[in-house]
């Protein structure tokens, strides 16, 4: 018999998948915020800003809307089945079987490369203090800290990716108060010359017209990875039918203060054409108010943002290769638990991969950073893709009265979830428009041909997600 499509949805819907449900009430909403807070904003956005001016505003906000969304159709999956499982299960049942196979694969191959990534940018910082410590050599020292950090319990994780992230939202919200205090009331050196009118004063908000605005889309898109993290945390998540939603719904308050507030004081304090690639628009700002110790400050707090990316990067790539595991996609030796409830033999294969970035460092460190992203752009598009595609079909279901509905809905779908769609297609288009982005479309019919092989090698011992046992 079909569900009912009024019938509520809750704990009964929740997989015993073996976790230890050790995640606490903090610890999810800080990783919720910290999620949507990376290097690109603290580090990465001087470029965005000397092409677009003041229109990355505008870039991120709109960016802003569509990630809400993303989250709002992935928290809609979450109440009706909580799952760390979650989007390679709902591929599985909404989409089919090979959706399922590439968006875990996918998933599980952009955080191992966002995880070299990190690494190698951890080493580029710890150099600011410390030049002659080799780029590869605090990469290793800060993958095996936070392996060894992951395999002891997800308290553990939890407790690192809570303090990395309150440094993060610690930094912003200071600057923004310390940066509204100068513009509303003249203080310091940058007191008479800082203003909302650079806004609009310097060429207009769109100096370099609206094209420009639409290709920092990528970079801006980029910055918003690891916000479907939460996602993950469903099986270890204390009360995540309570949880979740509330963290979900926040997005668009982290959103609107941590970048667009934050990118509005940024650029009140400082023309745009002030700020370049290569320097932290934090740092810029910084020196203008007077603070010029602000390059260490702004420094440790984006190699803080590097070692929470990693950290997620460990946590996230461990569940979802045990989830290929447990439906056959992957070898079954990492479907298995250690005493500790984590998915001990995926970290440890996962963290084997990620060490490629160490060599990559040791052999080519200058252009590591540029390798390892390419892939990971891609991925994440691939990811919140499958997530709007699975929301819709799961509504579908709902309203044929084959499924029960979620009490926490996304807005205005269908069509918020048509519009979601067509903007990842969009981001992918723009993608060739720039050189340095343009390898992202490259590697991606590569990535493809390879899941195809690997999909029909494995087909033969893959299960269905809902027949699925989980071995601890």
């Amino acid at each position: 018999m079909s569900a009912s499509a009024s019938e509520p949805v809750g704990l009964d819907r929740v997989d015993d998948e073996g976790y230890e449900r050790g995640l606490k009430n903090r610890q999810i909403s800080m990783m919720a915020i910290g999620g949507a807070i990376g290097v690109g904003l603290f580090l990465g956005a001087g470029a965005a800003i000397e092409s677009s001016g003041p229109a990355l505003i505008a870039s991120y906000a709109v960016a802003g809307v569509v990630i809400f969304l993303i989250m709002r159709a992935l928290g809609e999956l979450l109440v009706y089945r909580p799952v760390s499982r979650s989007f390679a299960d709902y591929a599985e049942e909404f989409l089919g079987r090979f959706p399922a196979f590439a968006t875990g694969w996918v998933y599980w191959l952009m955080w191992v490369v966002t995880a070299m990534a990190e690494i190698t940018a951890a080493g580029i910082y710890v150099q600011y203090w410390f030049p002659s410590i080799p780029q590869w050599v605090t990469a290793a020292v800060v993958l095996g800290a936070l392996f060894l950090a992951n395999l002891i319990s997800v308290k553990v994780f939890g407790e690192f990716e809570f303090w990395f992230s309150m440094i993060k939202v610690v930094t912003i919200i200071g600057a923004i108060l310390l940066g509204l205090a100068v513009i509303i009331f003249g203080f310091g050196p940058a007191g008479e010359a800082a203003s909302f009118a650079h806004l609009w004063n310097q060429g207009g908000f769109f100096p370099n017209g609206g094209s420009s605005a639409l290709l920092a889309l990528q970079s801006v898109m980029f910055a918003y990875l690891g916000v479907e993290l939460i996602g993950l945390t469903a099986g270890e998540a204390k009360n995540p039918e309570k949880v979740l939603p509330k963290a979900i719904n926040n997005v668009v308050v982290r959103i609107a203060v941590f970048y667009v507030g934050a990118l509005v004081v940024l650029l009140s304090l400082v023309p745009w054409t002030e700020f370049h690639k290569g320097e932290s628009p934090f740092v810029r700002a910084f020196d203008a108010i007077g603070i010029h110790g602000a390059a260490g400050i702004i420094q440790f707090v984006v190699l803080t943002a590097a070692l929470s990316s990693c950290n997620s990067g460990i946590y996230s790539t461990g569940r979802m290769l045990r989830t290929l595991a447990v439906q056959r996609s992957a070898p079954k030796p990492f479907a298995k638990l250690s005493s500790r409830k984590v998915p001990a033999n995926s970290i440890y294969a996962s963290a084997a991969v990620m060490a490629f970035g160490i060599l990559i460092n040791a052999v080519v460190p200058e252009k590591a950073f540029t390798y390892v992203t390419s892939v990971a752009t891609v991925g994440v598009l691939w990811t919140w893709g499958v997530i709007l595609l699975c929301q819709l079909r799961y509504r579908r279901k709902v309203n044929a009265g084959e499924l029960p509905a979620a009490a926490f809905r996304m807005p205005g779908a269908p069509w918020t979830g048509y519009f979601g769609l067509a903007f990842l297609a969009l981001v992918v288009v723009l993608l060739g428009f720039t050189e340095d982005t343009r390898i992202a479309l490259y590697v991606t019919p590569v990535v493809g041909v390879v899941l195809a092989i690997g999909y029909r090698l494995s087909a033969r011992h893959r299960v269905p997600a809902d027949k699925a046992s989980v071995t601890s």
